[in-house]
Parts: C-alpha cells; sequence; structure tokens
C-alpha cells in the first residue's frame, strides 16, 4: 500500500511538492482554501482585463520544466514559454531611460551610452555574481542548511572552502557601490534586494547572485502570461491522479507522539503518513500546531517587505512602456528607510509597471492595457491603511504623468488595490510580508524555519517563508528538498 502524504496549500511550493511525490510512489492529496490553484502566483479578472497577482518574472525554467520531465511528460504538452529580449526598461527622474537587454553586450553598449559606465565594468559584476552563484547555490539553495548531515557532503565542505568569495561581509550596496561608478547602475543592480523583499542598503553582497539569474541567465515569459505555469502544474497534478481539493481549508493536525497522524477540515478527519505544509509558517503555528513559543522565536526576526499594489485597466496605451517597467525612486535609500525603520511608504516611492498584455493577446480590449502598478510597502503593523492608500495612489500617479509626461488618471477605467492587509487576508501572509522573513543581516537566512520540524518525524515545511526562501526559483528548490527527504525518510 502506497504511504500517504498530505500537502496544506496548493502555492507553487506544494504543487511541486505532490508532483514530484506522486512520482516518487506515494499518494498525495492536496488541501487548498482557495478556489484557484498557485497561492500567491494568482490571476483575476475585472471586466474584460485580466491580472496576474503575484510573481511577474520568471527566471530559471528549466527547474519547472524538470517537474514534467520527471513525470514522463513533455513540458511543451503543457505549457510554452520563450526568452524575453529585454528584461526591463528602466526610468530615471532625470529623463534617463535604460532598456536591460538579454544580450550581455547589447546591453553594455546601452549602459555606456546612457551613462558612460565602462562595459568592462557590468562584465566583471556579472562574472562575479555568477562566481557567488556557483559556490552557493547547491550549498544554500537546493540544501537544507539546517541539516548538519546534509552540509557535510564532500561538495559542501568544498563550497564553504571558498565562503571568502561570496561577499557576505558587506552589503549589497557597498559592494555595488565598488564595481560601478554611475550611481544609477549602482541603483539598477541594487534594486535587486527587493526580489525577496529587503533592503540593499543591509542585505549581504550575496544576494547579487539574483543579478546573475536575470542578467546571465535571462529573463523568460510563458505564452498566456504568469499564471500559466501555475495551471500547467495543476493540470500535471490532475493527470498524476494527486487528490486536489479547493476550497477546502485544514483547520487542525491530528497528533500522537512525535508524529502527525492527520489533518482536520470541513469534512472531517483524515489520517496520513506525513504532512507537508505550504501555508506561512507563523499562521501554521498559529491556526493549525499552535506553540507559543515557537511562534514567538519566529516573530522576532524582521519580516519582509509587502507591497501596495494597483490592478488598472487603461483606456488607451503608452508606447513608451514596456512589458516589465521601473520608475526609479529619486531618493533610494530614503524609501527603504521609510519601509523597514518608520514603516511607510516613501512619498516619492519606486513604481513597477507590469503590463502582460503586451505579451499577450486578450488580456486586455484592443487598444487598451492593463497596468499592475506596485509600489514597495512596509509590512502590516496596523497603520492608516486608508490614508497610506490615498497618499501613496496620489503619489504614484504625480510619478507617473512625471516621468513619462501624461496623464493616466482620465484614462483609468478599472481599478483594484491590494495593501499589506488584504494581501495578508487573500493570501494568508503573516502581516502580509510577502517572503516571510527580510534577508537584512549576513545570518538572515539561517533565521528562516527549515524544511522539516524537529519536533515531529513526518512533518515538513515548504514555501516562500521558510528555506530557501520565496520567489518561483526558490519555492521549486525547498520542495525538492521536502521530497527528496520524505523519499529518503530522512529528518
Amino acid at each position: 500500500m502506497k504511504e500517504k502524504v498530505a500537502v496544506i496549500g496548493a502555492g507553487i511550493g506544494g504543487m511541486a511538492t505532490a508532483i514530484q511525490l506522486t512520482v516518487n510512489g506515494y499518494d498525495v492529496s492536496v488541501f487548498e482554501k482557495n478556489d484557484q490553484p498557485g497561492g500567491k502566483m494568482g490571476q483575476i479578472f475585472y471586466g474584460p482585463y485580466r491580472f496576474d497577482t503575484g510573481p511577474s518574472v520568471f527566471t530559471m525554467p528549466e527547474l519547472v520544466d524538470r517537474l514534467f520531465i520527471r513525470a514522463g511528460v513533455n513540458p511543451s504538452d503543457y505549457y510554452h514559454y520563450s526568452k524575453l529580449d529585454q528584461s526591463c526598461r528602466y526610468f530615471y527622474e532625470d529623463g534617463t531611460c535604460i532598456d536591460a537587454y538579454s544580450d550581455e553586450e547589447k546591453f553594455t553598449r546601452e549602459v555606456e551610452e546612457k551613462t558612460d559606465e565602462p562595459p568592462e565594468n557590468i562584465r566583471t559584476f556579472l562574472d562575479k555574481s555568477q562566481s557567488i552563484y556557483d559556490v552557493t547555490a547547491d550549498l544554500f539553495m537546493f540544501n537544507s542548511i539546517h541539516d548538519p548531515q546534509a552540509l557535510l557532503t564532500k561538495n559542501n565542505l568544498k563550497a564553504l572552502l571558498h565562503f571568502g568569495r561570496i561577499d557576505a561581509f558587506k552589503t549589497m550596496h557597498q559592494a555595488n557601490r565598488k564595481y560601478f561608478q554611475s550611481d544609477k547602475l549602482v541603483q539598477l543592480f541594487d534594486r535587486y534586494a527587493t526580489y525577496n523583499g529587503s533592503d540593499p542598503y543591509r542585505i549581504p553582497a550575496t544576494f547579487n547572485i539574483i543579478s546573475h539569474l536575470e542578467h546571465n541567465m535571462g529573463v523568460y515569459y510563458p505564452d498566456g502570461g504568469i499564471y500559466a505555469i501555475a495551471n500547467a502544474m495543476y493540470r500535471l497534478m490532475q493527470d498524476l491522479g494527486v487528490t486536489i481539493y479547493l476550497n477546502h481549508p485544514v483547520r487542525g493536525l491530528i497528533t500522537e507522539g512525535k508524529n502527525i497522524r492527520g489533518v482536520v477540515t470541513g469534512s472531517g478527519e483524515a489520517s496520513f503518513d506525513y504532512v507537508v505544509s505550504n501555508m506561512d509558517v507563523n499562521l501554521f503555528y498559529e491556526h493549525l500546531l499552535p506553540d507559543h513559543w515557537k511562534l514567538k522565536k519566529l516573530r522576532k526576526p524582521e519580516k519582509s517587505s509587502s507591497a501596495l499594489i494597483f490592478c488598472w485597466g487603461m483606456d488607451g496605451t503608452n508606447p513608451g512602456l514596456k512589458l516589465h517597467n521601473i520608475l526609479f525612486s529619486n531618493d533610494y535609500q530614503g524609501e527603504f528607510e521609510s519601509l523597514f525603520r518608520h514603516k511607510k511608504i516613501h512619498p516619492d516611492p519606486t513604481v513597477y509597471i507590469y503590463i502582460s498584455s503586451r505579451a499577450v493577446e486578450g488580456d486586455a480590449p484592443r487598444g487598451k492595457e492593463n497596468w499592475y502598478v506596485m509600489v514597495n510597502a512596509p509590512e502590516n503593523t496596523g497603520q492608516d491603511w486608508e490614508e497610506m492608500r490615498r497618499e501613496a495612489r496620489r503619489n504614484i500617479v504625480d510619478k507617473i504623468n512625471r516621468v513619462l509626461e501624461t496623464d493616466i488618471q482620465k484614462k483609468i477605467e478599472v481599478e483594484q488595490v491590494y495593501d499589506p492587509p488584504a494581501i495578508e487576508q487573500h493570501t494568508w501572509s503573516y502581516h502580509g510580508s510577502l517572503y516571510g522573513n527580510s534577508s537584512n543581516g549576513m545570518f538572515a537566512a539561517f533565521n528562516r524555519h527549515s524544511n522539516f520540524s524537529r519536533k515531529y518525524k513526518n512533518l515538513y515545511f515548504t514555501g516562500g517563508s521558510v528555506h530557501p526562501g520565496g520567489g518561483i526559483p526558490l519555492c521549486l528548490a525547498g520542495a525538492g528538498i521536502v521530497a527528496e527527504k520524505i523519499s529518503k525518510n530522512e529528518h
């Protein structure tokens, strides 16, 4: 008889874990509280407009492909994607506009023309980013750093010998200041700290590996938008025979000594040999396995940033914008001080505009666009969000009008707003923090919850709030760690 596994949550990490364990011969059931899979990788429709609601940048597609290949199917039978010629268009207050081309030579020429930055500086920086990735990926990304036995392998010990090469003793901003003479280039590469909700002035420069993923390995885009990834994984689960319960939240766990014996849902109790939580780990220990001491420990580290999001259906198009766009703050350090120290949105925020209709026909009516407009926001600690939303919206509109030399207010015909309290409610993210803990500090990675429980022998964790972190690649890496541990019966 197959051993039974319950996966709590159909986010990317939960679905990837379910797929791998099913392929490995387990009987897997997935319980999802929402009416669609994907977790933070969701989609919404407002009138004739469709919006992706979570991640919008797709890197390391091979990690998704690997799930399908392991299942013995062709990934292209489920979804298609292509590499973008340009990952982002960057706008600065002085009128400078930089296109981040995927071709390195074209990108370095663009930057030299716009900022006088010598091309060799960019090449040196990206080479360094790759070298950091080469040293750290297997050790920190695809491995359980909380398991001494897993760390003490020949390859990992070799990687530890090169610890001095990973720039752990300086911040991202300090490192970038040394590589680039242009403040614009420093800001461009500093922004990758926000990919895990952190502060470039405090996060270790080790996280410059994110620049490697985007600039050396490339940014991709799926046909149909980012949600096509979640939909493809969901279809694969169905084809593999995974039992999936949507609109079916888990309400409790059945414990017996050092084991979890089952889950409690609205339909009653069900027994399982293993339980994998894809929930935010803070809310898991608050609602499913109450543990005051554990919660106190989990909530001590600084949380990641959240977001304030405006989904705008726009009447008309703006030819100056691309699929991904960044309008930079003119006070970048002040923006992060506001976020993490004062828990406010800076009056001059960096504005991200993602227009999926540039790549997906049908996401907006002909001659119109769907703007997903996001600024970094602090975690929800009980601020006056109604006033903060109103002020931020005014500042965002003013900034877009000023930088793009337009007047967008009269073009907005559909609007939906998501602030940190709404994100907390819809995604069950503690305080609305998108990535759990921030990575602001040299040892922040070790403050993340492990992929397994030290108290219960058959309880495991995946998703953005635990090791190795949030975002598509890291959630898939975490799922791989959990699936391997269960399949090897390791704890």
